[in-house]
């Protein structure tokens, strides 16, 4: 675990998001909040199917998320309060402003809830195939350009050592260079 002190606490740490201590977890969703794999799975599996319930009311009533946006559900049994279901997008097919705008968006929505703290995976690394090289470089871009009213705390928690290396020294130069220059 590594700890970027910035506008908020960046913590950058290797394990199961499921287990992570935050107001909102942040989940890596797809626009019809099926929860059938990857970080979704895992936070249905260990959050209770009340997740998959909600989600499934929320496309009901509001219809398809769109890529870049986000919708909110309760967290089950987690730890956390919220579940953020934060879209991004596929790699090669739509562009990386959409991820921009998942993690601002997800940021946003948490503000807007007036929580202390978010635990973010690496949106859209997965079976969306982007490489850790440019989610790390647009998260630690989107976060160096935010300024929280609320949060105090950014989790990125990612589940494997390749992952967290590439995010580990992407944060390294833009929050540590950020932190000499102030």
């Amino acid at each position: 675990m590594k700890t970027y002190p910035f506008k908020a606490n960046i913590i950058l740490q290797k394990g199961d998001i499921t287990d992570v201590s935050a107001d909102a977890i942040v989940n890596a969703a797809n626009s019809y909040l099926s929860h059938g794999g990857g970080v979704a799975y895992a936070i249905v599996r260990k959050g209770g199917y009340q997740i998959q319930k909600e989600s499934d009311e929320y496309i009901r009533l509001h219809g398809p998320v769109k890529t870049g946006e986000v919708a909110v559900t309760t967290a089950g049994k987690l730890k956390a309060k919220y579940i953020i279901h934060a879209v991004g997008p596929i790699f090669g097919i739509e562009g990386e402003e959409k991820l921009e705008l998942a993690i601002r968006k997800s940021l946003e929505k948490a503000e807007e809830l007036k929580l202390s703290s978010i635990a973010f995976p690496a949106i859209s690394t997965g079976i969306y195939g982007y490489p850790y090289e440019i989610c790390a470089r647009i998260m630690s871009d989107v976060f160096l350009n935010f300024s929280p009213n609320y949060l105090k705390e950014i989790y990125v928690v990612l589940y494997d050592e390749k992952a967290y290396r590439i995010f580990e020294e992407e944060f390294d130069k833009k929050f540590l260079n950020q932190k000499k220059q102030m």
